[in-house]
Protein backbone atom coordinates (compact mmCIF):
# COMPACT_ATOMS: atom_id res chain seq x y z
CA UNK A 1 0.00 0.00 0.00
CA UNK A 2 1.07 3.28 -0.40
CA UNK A 3 -0.11 6.86 0.78
CA UNK A 4 0.46 10.16 -0.70
CA UNK A 5 -0.73 12.89 1.86
CA UNK A 6 -1.02 16.57 0.57
CA UNK A 7 -1.19 19.68 1.70
CA UNK A 8 -0.90 23.31 1.04
CA UNK A 9 0.01 23.79 4.87
CA UNK A 10 2.84 24.51 6.46
CA UNK A 11 5.30 20.95 7.02
CA UNK A 12 8.08 21.11 9.40
CA UNK A 13 10.09 18.54 7.67
CA UNK A 14 13.10 18.79 10.75
CA UNK A 15 12.52 20.71 14.06
CA UNK A 16 16.13 21.20 15.86
CA UNK A 17 16.69 23.15 18.71
CA UNK A 18 18.04 26.10 16.83
CA UNK A 19 16.95 25.46 13.41
CA UNK A 20 13.30 24.96 11.81
CA UNK A 21 13.16 23.28 8.13
CA UNK A 22 10.00 23.71 6.73
CA UNK A 23 8.11 23.38 3.65
CA UNK A 24 5.18 25.68 1.98
CA UNK A 25 3.06 23.03 1.04
CA UNK A 26 4.18 19.33 -0.18
CA UNK A 27 3.48 16.09 -1.33
CA UNK A 28 5.08 13.29 0.87
CA UNK A 29 4.45 9.82 -0.73
CA UNK A 30 4.90 6.80 1.32
CA UNK A 31 5.74 3.23 0.03
CA UNK A 32 6.38 0.08 1.89
CA UNK A 33 6.30 2.54 5.56
CA UNK A 34 8.96 4.64 3.90
CA UNK A 35 8.95 8.64 2.65
CA UNK A 36 10.03 7.93 -0.82
CA UNK A 37 9.73 11.67 -2.24
CA UNK A 38 8.70 14.90 -1.15
CA UNK A 39 7.60 17.80 -3.80
CA UNK A 40 5.92 20.95 -3.87
CA UNK A 41 2.30 20.66 -3.45
CA UNK A 42 0.24 18.90 -5.39
CA UNK A 43 3.19 18.18 -7.80
CA UNK A 44 2.34 14.58 -7.06
CA UNK A 45 -0.87 14.33 -7.59
CA UNK A 46 -0.66 16.08 -10.97
CA UNK A 47 1.35 13.43 -12.14
CA UNK A 48 -0.90 10.60 -11.27
CA UNK A 49 -3.75 12.24 -12.44
CA UNK A 50 -1.41 12.81 -15.57
CA UNK A 51 -2.64 9.15 -16.61
CA UNK A 52 -5.81 9.58 -15.83
CA UNK A 53 -6.44 8.07 -12.11
CA UNK A 54 -4.19 7.31 -9.88
CA UNK A 55 -3.47 3.82 -8.96
CA UNK A 56 -5.68 1.62 -7.31
CA UNK A 57 -2.91 0.83 -4.54
CA UNK A 58 -2.85 4.65 -3.51
CA UNK A 59 -4.23 6.06 -0.51
CA UNK A 60 -4.81 9.82 -1.16
CA UNK A 61 -4.80 12.02 2.14
CA UNK A 62 -5.49 15.92 1.12
CA UNK A 63 -6.06 17.59 4.22
CA UNK A 64 -6.05 21.16 2.72
CA UNK A 65 -4.34 23.64 4.40
CA UNK A 66 -3.33 21.97 7.85
CA UNK A 67 -0.30 21.94 9.37
CA UNK A 68 2.31 18.91 9.35
CA UNK A 69 5.17 17.83 11.55
CA UNK A 70 6.99 14.60 12.41
CA UNK A 71 5.67 11.78 13.95
CA UNK A 72 6.31 12.04 17.82
CA UNK A 73 9.12 9.77 19.65
CA UNK A 74 8.20 9.30 23.30
CA UNK A 75 11.83 8.43 24.98
CA UNK A 76 10.76 7.39 28.33
CA UNK A 77 7.66 5.41 29.29
CA UNK A 78 6.49 2.66 31.45
CA UNK A 79 3.99 0.84 29.55
CA UNK A 80 3.43 -2.30 30.71
CA UNK A 81 2.11 -2.74 34.09
CA UNK A 82 -0.71 -3.82 36.09
CA UNK A 83 -2.54 -2.34 38.66
CA UNK A 84 -3.96 0.64 40.03
CA UNK A 85 -2.63 3.10 42.54
CA UNK A 86 -4.66 6.18 42.62
CA UNK A 87 -5.13 5.92 46.32
CA UNK A 88 -2.01 7.19 46.99
CA UNK A 89 -2.37 10.70 45.71
CA UNK A 90 -4.00 11.48 49.14
CA UNK A 91 -0.66 10.00 50.94
CA UNK A 92 1.77 12.64 48.86
CA UNK A 93 -0.90 15.23 49.62
CA UNK A 94 -1.03 14.56 53.55
CA UNK A 95 2.80 14.68 53.69
CA UNK A 96 3.99 11.49 52.97
CA UNK A 97 7.24 11.50 50.49
CA UNK A 98 7.31 9.07 47.76
CA UNK A 99 9.86 6.88 49.68
CA UNK A 100 7.30 6.53 52.60
CA UNK A 101 4.89 5.43 50.35
CA UNK A 102 7.24 2.66 49.28
CA UNK A 103 8.29 1.87 53.18
CA UNK A 104 4.35 0.97 53.62
CA UNK A 105 4.22 -1.53 50.91
CA UNK A 106 3.19 1.34 48.39
CA UNK A 107 4.71 2.69 45.50
CA UNK A 108 6.55 0.20 42.97
CA UNK A 109 6.16 -2.83 45.60
CA UNK A 110 2.45 -2.45 44.78
CA UNK A 111 2.59 -2.37 41.22
CA UNK A 112 5.08 -5.10 41.54
CA UNK A 113 2.60 -7.81 42.99
CA UNK A 114 -0.13 -6.72 40.51
CA UNK A 115 2.03 -7.14 37.67
CA UNK A 116 3.48 -10.63 39.03
CA UNK A 117 -0.34 -11.90 38.61
CA UNK A 118 -0.81 -10.88 34.80
CA UNK A 119 0.04 -13.40 32.12
CA UNK A 120 1.92 -12.45 28.85
CA UNK A 121 -1.27 -12.02 27.32
CA UNK A 122 -2.99 -9.90 29.38
CA UNK A 123 0.19 -7.89 29.90
CA UNK A 124 0.13 -7.26 25.97
CA UNK A 125 -3.09 -6.28 25.80
CA UNK A 126 -2.36 -4.12 28.47
CA UNK A 127 0.19 -2.48 25.97
CA UNK A 128 -2.12 -2.79 23.09
CA UNK A 129 -4.60 -0.36 24.67
CA UNK A 130 -1.72 2.10 26.04
CA UNK A 131 -0.27 2.00 22.25
CA UNK A 132 -3.71 3.17 20.74
CA UNK A 133 -4.05 6.11 23.20
CA UNK A 134 -0.49 7.04 22.72
CA UNK A 135 -0.68 7.25 19.00
CA UNK A 136 -4.13 9.45 19.33
CA UNK A 137 -1.23 11.88 20.92
CA UNK A 138 0.69 11.69 18.14
CA UNK A 139 2.76 9.17 19.31
CA UNK A 140 4.53 6.77 16.75
CA UNK A 141 7.36 4.83 18.54
CA UNK A 142 8.30 5.03 22.28
CA UNK A 143 10.61 3.25 24.75
CA UNK A 144 9.19 0.82 26.95
CA UNK A 145 11.02 -0.34 30.31
CA UNK A 146 10.40 -3.46 32.50
CA UNK A 147 10.59 -2.90 35.89
CA UNK A 148 7.61 -4.09 37.56
CA UNK A 149 8.43 -7.08 37.57
CA UNK A 150 11.48 -7.07 39.01
CA UNK A 151 11.58 -11.71 39.39
CA UNK A 152 13.14 -12.77 36.10
CA UNK A 153 10.38 -14.36 34.39
CA UNK A 154 8.25 -11.16 34.97
CA UNK A 155 10.25 -9.12 34.15
CA UNK A 156 10.84 -11.15 30.79
CA UNK A 157 6.58 -11.50 30.78
CA UNK A 158 7.31 -7.36 30.62
CA UNK A 159 9.69 -7.36 27.96
CA UNK A 160 7.59 -9.96 26.12
CA UNK A 161 4.72 -8.09 26.36
CA UNK A 162 6.08 -4.66 24.87
CA UNK A 163 7.98 -6.34 22.29
CA UNK A 164 4.95 -7.80 20.65
CA UNK A 165 3.16 -4.89 21.20
CA UNK A 166 5.70 -2.78 19.19
CA UNK A 167 4.96 -4.98 16.00
CA UNK A 168 1.25 -4.70 16.28
CA UNK A 169 0.68 -2.86 12.25
CA UNK A 170 -0.31 0.93 12.49
CA UNK A 171 0.56 0.99 16.20
CA UNK A 172 3.85 3.06 17.92
CA UNK A 173 6.54 0.87 17.53
CA UNK A 174 8.63 -0.01 20.57
CA UNK A 175 11.93 0.42 21.93
CA UNK A 176 12.07 -2.49 24.96
CA UNK A 177 14.51 -1.50 27.80
CA UNK A 178 15.46 -3.92 30.65
CA UNK A 179 15.13 -2.25 33.83
CA UNK A 180 15.92 -4.86 36.20
CA UNK A 181 17.07 -2.53 38.62
CA UNK A 182 13.84 -0.50 39.74
CA UNK A 183 13.89 -1.29 42.69
CA UNK A 184 15.03 -4.02 45.67
CA UNK A 185 12.32 -6.35 46.41
CA UNK A 186 11.32 -6.99 50.26
CA UNK A 187 13.41 -9.38 51.84
CA UNK A 188 16.58 -8.67 49.78
CA UNK A 189 19.94 -6.85 50.87
CA UNK A 190 20.92 -4.17 47.67
CA UNK A 191 24.30 -6.47 47.20
CA UNK A 192 21.93 -9.59 47.18
CA UNK A 193 19.94 -8.27 44.58
CA UNK A 194 22.98 -6.91 42.21
CA UNK A 195 23.86 -10.54 42.69
CA UNK A 196 20.84 -11.55 41.32
CA UNK A 197 20.51 -9.53 38.49
CA UNK A 198 23.76 -10.18 36.99
CA UNK A 199 23.74 -13.92 37.58
CA UNK A 200 20.25 -14.77 36.88
CA UNK A 201 18.12 -12.04 35.22
CA UNK A 202 20.90 -10.59 32.81
CA UNK A 203 21.66 -14.06 31.25
CA UNK A 204 17.55 -14.71 30.79
CA UNK A 205 17.24 -11.19 29.07
CA UNK A 206 20.13 -11.33 26.70
CA UNK A 207 19.00 -14.98 25.68
CA UNK A 208 15.43 -13.77 25.09
CA UNK A 209 16.91 -11.08 22.74
CA UNK A 210 13.99 -8.49 23.06
CA UNK A 211 15.44 -5.50 24.75
CA UNK A 212 17.49 -3.54 23.32
CA UNK A 213 18.70 -1.32 26.41
CA UNK A 214 19.28 -1.28 30.44
CA UNK A 215 18.09 1.22 33.02
CA UNK A 216 18.87 1.53 36.43
CA UNK A 217 17.21 3.58 38.94
CA UNK A 218 20.25 5.04 40.54
CA UNK A 219 19.00 6.90 43.76
CA UNK A 220 19.61 7.02 47.29
CA UNK A 221 17.33 4.03 49.11
CA UNK A 222 16.80 2.65 45.87
CA UNK A 223 20.64 1.79 43.74
CA UNK A 224 23.73 3.18 44.74
CA UNK A 225 26.10 4.82 42.56
CA UNK A 226 28.58 2.10 43.40
CA UNK A 227 25.73 -0.51 42.19
CA UNK A 228 24.60 1.26 39.19
CA UNK A 229 27.84 0.96 37.47
CA UNK A 230 28.39 -2.37 38.11
CA UNK A 231 25.09 -3.40 36.60
CA UNK A 232 25.48 -1.12 33.97
CA UNK A 233 28.62 -2.00 32.91
CA UNK A 234 27.80 -5.48 33.12
CA UNK A 235 24.83 -5.12 30.53
CA UNK A 236 25.95 -2.47 28.31
CA UNK A 237 29.05 -5.04 28.13
CA UNK A 238 26.66 -8.02 26.69
CA UNK A 239 25.86 -5.44 23.87
CA UNK A 240 22.63 -3.54 25.38
CA UNK A 241 23.06 0.16 25.33
CA UNK A 242 23.07 2.49 28.43
CA UNK A 243 19.89 4.37 29.98
CA UNK A 244 19.67 5.96 33.74
CA UNK A 245 17.29 7.65 35.97
CA UNK A 246 19.46 9.57 37.86
CA UNK A 247 19.02 12.61 40.28
CA UNK A 248 15.26 13.01 40.78
CA UNK A 249 15.10 13.86 44.35
CA UNK A 250 18.62 14.42 45.22
CA UNK A 251 21.51 15.06 43.41
CA UNK A 252 23.47 11.53 44.14
CA UNK A 253 26.32 12.25 41.65
CA UNK A 254 24.05 10.22 38.81
CA UNK A 255 25.15 13.10 36.38
CA UNK A 256 28.48 12.38 37.11
CA UNK A 257 28.02 8.59 36.47
CA UNK A 258 26.01 8.91 33.33
CA UNK A 259 28.65 10.81 31.84
CA UNK A 260 31.56 8.52 32.56
CA UNK A 261 29.52 5.45 31.34
CA UNK A 262 28.25 6.98 28.44
CA UNK A 263 25.33 6.29 28.59
CA UNK A 264 22.34 7.26 25.92
CA UNK A 265 20.99 9.11 28.03
CA UNK A 266 20.17 10.71 31.92
CA UNK A 267 16.63 11.09 32.43
CA UNK A 268 14.92 12.97 34.92
CA UNK A 269 18.38 14.98 36.62
CA UNK A 270 15.59 17.32 38.46
CA UNK A 271 18.78 17.76 41.30
CA UNK A 272 21.68 17.52 39.34
CA UNK A 273 24.40 19.91 39.65
CA UNK A 274 25.45 22.42 37.08
CA UNK A 275 28.38 20.47 37.01
CA UNK A 276 26.33 17.61 36.63
CA UNK A 277 24.65 18.66 33.65
CA UNK A 278 27.89 20.36 31.53
CA UNK A 279 29.17 16.78 32.34
CA UNK A 280 26.39 14.92 30.52
CA UNK A 281 27.08 17.62 27.32
CA UNK A 282 30.54 16.82 27.31
CA UNK A 283 29.99 13.77 27.24
CA UNK A 284 27.33 13.96 24.70
CA UNK A 285 25.08 12.42 27.11
CA UNK A 286 21.32 13.72 26.42
CA UNK A 287 19.83 14.73 29.11
CA UNK A 288 16.21 13.27 29.74
CA UNK A 289 13.39 15.78 30.80
CA UNK A 290 9.75 14.08 32.19
CA UNK A 291 7.72 17.39 33.25
CA UNK A 292 4.63 15.12 33.96
CA UNK A 293 6.53 13.91 36.90
CA UNK A 294 7.27 16.82 38.90
CA UNK A 295 3.86 18.13 37.84
CA UNK A 296 2.26 15.36 38.92
CA UNK A 297 4.30 14.89 42.09
CA UNK A 298 4.29 18.63 43.14
CA UNK A 299 7.66 19.64 42.47
CA UNK A 300 9.52 22.63 40.67
CA UNK A 301 10.23 22.59 37.27
CA UNK A 302 13.22 21.84 35.47
CA UNK A 303 15.22 24.78 34.26
CA UNK A 304 14.85 23.29 30.83
CA UNK A 305 16.39 26.65 28.64
CA UNK A 306 19.62 26.17 30.39
CA UNK A 307 20.43 22.74 29.58
CA UNK A 308 23.90 23.25 28.23
CA UNK A 309 23.42 20.31 25.77
CA UNK A 310 20.75 18.19 23.61
CA UNK A 311 17.80 17.07 25.74
CA UNK A 312 14.13 15.27 25.08
CA UNK A 313 11.13 15.53 26.40
CA UNK A 314 9.11 12.68 27.18
CA UNK A 315 5.82 11.50 29.11
CA UNK A 316 7.06 9.16 31.92
CA UNK A 317 4.02 7.23 31.69
CA UNK A 318 4.00 5.15 35.16
CA UNK A 319 1.69 4.30 37.96
CA UNK A 320 2.31 7.90 39.54
CA UNK A 321 1.78 9.72 36.40
CA UNK A 322 -0.85 7.90 33.93
CA UNK A 323 -1.05 10.45 30.90
CA UNK A 324 1.13 9.33 27.30
CA UNK A 325 0.29 12.52 25.77
CA UNK A 326 3.46 13.97 24.58
CA UNK A 327 1.51 16.97 23.64
CA UNK A 328 0.50 17.77 27.24
CA UNK A 329 4.03 17.01 28.40
CA UNK A 330 5.53 19.60 26.17
CA UNK A 331 2.49 22.08 27.05
CA UNK A 332 3.93 21.70 30.75
CA UNK A 333 7.45 22.16 29.64
CA UNK A 334 6.21 25.12 27.40
CA UNK A 335 3.73 26.94 30.05
CA UNK A 336 5.68 26.72 32.90
CA UNK A 337 9.66 26.06 31.68
CA UNK A 338 9.96 28.68 29.03
CA UNK A 339 10.58 26.32 26.22
CA UNK A 340 10.05 26.97 22.51
CA UNK A 341 7.25 25.26 20.70
CA UNK A 342 10.23 24.59 18.14
CA UNK A 343 12.32 23.47 20.87
CA UNK A 344 10.03 20.75 22.30
CA UNK A 345 9.35 19.78 18.72
CA UNK A 346 12.62 18.95 18.26
CA UNK A 347 12.97 17.68 21.70
CA UNK A 348 10.05 14.79 20.63
CA UNK A 349 11.09 14.14 17.14
CA UNK A 350 14.90 14.64 15.93
CA UNK A 351 16.29 14.74 19.50
CA UNK A 352 14.08 11.87 20.67
CA UNK A 353 15.58 9.68 17.32
CA UNK A 354 19.17 9.88 18.46
CA UNK A 355 18.01 8.57 22.12
CA UNK A 356 15.71 6.02 20.76
CA UNK A 357 16.88 4.47 17.19
CA UNK A 358 14.40 2.44 15.49
CA UNK A 359 15.11 -1.47 15.40
CA UNK A 360 15.35 -1.85 11.43
CA UNK A 361 17.50 1.19 11.71
CA UNK A 362 15.15 3.36 9.45
CA UNK A 363 15.47 7.17 10.31
CA UNK A 364 12.60 8.82 12.01
CA UNK A 365 11.67 11.83 13.68
CA UNK A 366 12.04 13.77 10.43
CA UNK A 367 10.46 14.30 7.06
CA UNK A 368 12.64 13.47 4.43
CA UNK A 369 12.88 10.70 1.37
CA UNK A 370 14.43 7.60 3.06
CA UNK A 371 12.75 8.03 6.62
CA UNK A 372 9.79 6.55 8.40
CA UNK A 373 6.20 7.31 6.64
CA UNK A 374 5.21 8.89 10.31
CA UNK A 375 3.44 11.91 10.62
CA UNK A 376 1.08 14.03 12.28
CA UNK A 377 -1.28 16.44 10.79
CA UNK A 378 -2.89 18.95 13.02
CA UNK A 379 -6.22 20.12 12.91
CA UNK A 380 -5.41 23.65 12.69
CA UNK A 381 -3.57 25.34 10.34
CA UNK A 382 -0.17 26.46 12.80
CA UNK A 383 2.74 23.81 13.44
CA UNK A 384 2.87 25.73 16.62
CA UNK A 385 -0.67 24.54 18.67
CA UNK A 386 1.03 20.84 18.53
CA UNK A 387 1.89 21.41 22.30
CA UNK A 388 -0.68 24.26 22.98
CA UNK A 389 -3.95 22.51 23.98
CA UNK A 390 -3.28 20.45 26.98
CA UNK A 391 -5.73 18.44 27.80
CA UNK A 392 -6.92 18.12 23.69
CA UNK A 393 -5.33 16.45 21.63
CA UNK A 394 -4.15 18.54 18.80
CA UNK A 395 -4.08 16.11 15.67
CA UNK A 396 -6.77 15.46 13.12
CA UNK A 397 -4.47 12.24 11.39
CA UNK A 398 -1.66 9.93 12.49
CA UNK A 399 0.38 8.29 10.35
CA UNK A 400 2.59 5.58 11.58
CA UNK A 401 4.74 3.40 8.81
CA UNK A 402 2.02 4.66 6.19
CA UNK A 403 -0.59 3.11 8.19
CA UNK A 404 -3.28 6.20 8.54
CA UNK A 405 -5.70 6.58 11.51
CA UNK A 406 -8.12 9.61 11.30
CA UNK A 407 -8.71 11.33 15.08
CA UNK A 408 -12.27 12.22 15.94
CA UNK A 409 -13.18 15.20 18.26
CA UNK A 410 -10.35 17.12 17.10
CA UNK A 411 -10.30 20.95 19.02
CA UNK A 412 -10.19 22.92 16.36
CA UNK A 413 -12.34 22.96 13.42
CA UNK A 414 -11.78 21.64 9.87
CA UNK A 415 -10.28 24.52 7.70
Amino acid sequence: MRVLVTTTGTVVTHALADDLLLLDGADILIESGVISSIAPSQELVQELDADGMAPSNLEVLDVGRKSVVPGLIDAHTHLIWAGDRSDEVGKRLSGMSYHDIAAQGGGIGRTVRATAEATVDELRQIGIKRASIARRSGTTYLEAKSGYGLETQAELNQIQAAHETGNVEGLPGVHATWLGAHAIPQGHTEEQTVERLLSEQLPSVIEQGYAESVDVFCEPGWFSIDSTERIMNEAMARGLSGRLHIDEFVDSGGAALAAKLGVVTADHTLKSSNEGRQALADAEVITGYLPGTPHMLGMDMPNIPATPGPFTLASDFNPNCPSLSLPFAASLAVHRSDVTPQAALAAVTSTAAMSVPRTDGVKHGVLEPGAAGSLNVLAGGSWEGWCLSPGHDPFQWTVIDGHVTQHENSLHVAQ
